[in-house]
């Protein structure tokens, strides 16, 4: 017996009906990006290992997928490499391309490569599958669809302040009430840094204090030690696991602790620009909030950086995030032009709008009618009067086969058809059609003109 055939974990199959939400989901988000001005580009699901590796820390670049070179690739693979069993310099030697870790770094690449044909600042989105090798868990895939939103060449506060916006406008148009869109500053982590003797460190120390929602204070603080950052550096730290109180509240706080770090109160003048903002604007079902442990373990961030955070009544990771990276195209040579960008986590917004029921209920009726066949002449009339209500743009279709009567209302039923049209020799004579609401079981004879008044 052959053996049942499966996909690689953290991969997924989609059914019409999850096929259907996602592009409800697609759709929204493209509508406000469009809304806020931004153009579509696309990219290669792949590209050269050198435009990905170094660009997402040392953690990232162990996620990223790394394709084998084609023919006989051990051919050319680094004996010495392969002989000490050194993965690193051996996977230089036999892959020169990876599948695309996020949208950002080959937006970058883009941005570098086509310079000349670009008007800035240039507004763009991409909405397009990414591949992390990661633990697949809820909420987690190795490969999902990332939806991204970025502006280059405008040192502007006013971007951040419509990405908190574009948040907003996406979530009121799903419906998602209760949404978090916690703020940090990448000038705010620098100054701590600078303040707790761990300048140096202070990637080490980004990344350990990013997973403090996740493994905890008493983890992160022993992660920070491993890493060499010293007990009286997180002492001076404590303050910070327990920051609370309003927007206001907080950036008081932080003005005391990094009085000393002109980087750090940069950032704090950030924070309050972009809040002052978004205070004045108002947010329709978003909230703002400030949150300084936020690090987002990315290296290129350099400013203001963004994570969204699902209704509390849903247990769920991140929903969305970005930030400002003013080095970015720096790394492929193009200096001086500045960016920032937000995205959308796709698969954890379908969770939670699942979870929430909050998809619309009509959102897989891809079908509005359907003919049942009754045989060869009734079907050919049908395809007659369905050629017309498709060229209305009415979804129609017609059973395939003359199969018994509760065979294809069941089918009808199963696809959540609401209507039906019947079609036998009393129709055909006098060039009607039954037409049956499959809801309330009503039904009425229509001459074509009114079928198709009905559907439009």
């Amino acid at each position: 017996m052959a053996q049942k055939p499966g996909i690689p974990k953290g991969t997924r199959d989609f059914n019409p009906e999850q096929v259907a939400k996602r592009n409800y989901i697609f759709n929204t988000i493209k509508s406000s990006f469009e809304r806020f001005g931004f153009q579509p580009i696309e990219t290669p699901s792949f590209e050269n290992s050198e435009t990905l590796m170094g660009k997402y820390g040392e953690e990232g670049d162990r996620l990223i997928f790394k394709i084998l070179n084609s023919g006989d690739y051990l051919k050319k693979a680094d004996e010495k490499s392969y002989a000490d069993k050194n993965s690193t310099g051996l996977t230089k030697s036999i892959s020169e391309k990876a599948l695309r870790y996020d949208l950002t770094v080959p937006f970058a690449r883009y941005v570098v490569q086509h310079q000349n044909d670009i008007e800035f600042p240039f507004k763009r989105y991409q909405i397009q599958p990414v591949w992390r090798a990661d633990r697949p868990q809820k909420g987690r895939f190795r490969e999902f669809f990332q939806c991204d939103a970025d502006v280059v060449g405008s040192n502007s506060l006013w971007q951040e302040v419509e990405f908190v916006q574009l948040y907003d406008d996406v979530f009121s148009a799903l419906k998602l009430d209760g949404v978090t869109i916690k703020i940090n500053n990448r000038k705010i982590l620098s100054g701590i840094a600078e303040v707790i003797g761990a300048k140096d460190k202070l990637i080490d120390f980004t990344v350990a204090l990013d997973k403090l929602d996740k493994i905890g204070a008493e983890r992160v603080k022993e992660e920070m030690l491993n890493k060499g950052i010293s007990e009286n550096g997180i002492t001076i730290l404590q303050p910070l696991f327990n920051l609370t109180g309003t927007f206001g509240d907080q950036i008081e706080k932080l003005k005391t602790i990094l009085e000393s770090s002109e980087e750090g109160q940069k950032g704090i003048e950030e924070l309050e620009f972009i809040n002052a903002g978004i205070e004045a604007l108002g947010l329709k079902v978003a909230k703002l909030e400030l949150d300084v442990t936020l690090a987002r373990g990315l290296n290129y961030y350099t400013g203001a950086i963004f994570e969204v955070s699902a209704p509390q009544k849903v247990t769920m990771g991140s929903i969305g995030g970005g930030g400002r990276y003013d080095d970015l195209t720096g790394i492929f040579g193009l200096k001086n032009v500045s960016g920032v960008g937000i995205s959308f986590g796709l698969d954890r917004i379908f969770l939670v709008l699942e979870e929430l029921a909050l998809f619309p209920k009509t959102i897989a009726n891809v079908i509005d009618v359907l003919f049942i066949n009754f045989g060869k002449d009734e079907a050919l009339y049908s395809l007659k009067a369905i050629k017309s209500l498709r060229e209305e743009g009415i979804n129609a279709e017609i059973y395939p086969d003359a199969a018994k009567m509760k065979k294809q209302m069941n089918y009808a039923n199963k696809r959540h058809i609401n209507y039906v049209v019947l079609v036998g020799d009393s129709e055909m004579e006098a060039k009607t059609y039954t037409l049956k609401n499959m809801n309330s079981g009503n039904q009425e004879k229509l001459n074509l003109e009114v079928l198709i008044s009905r559907f439009k």
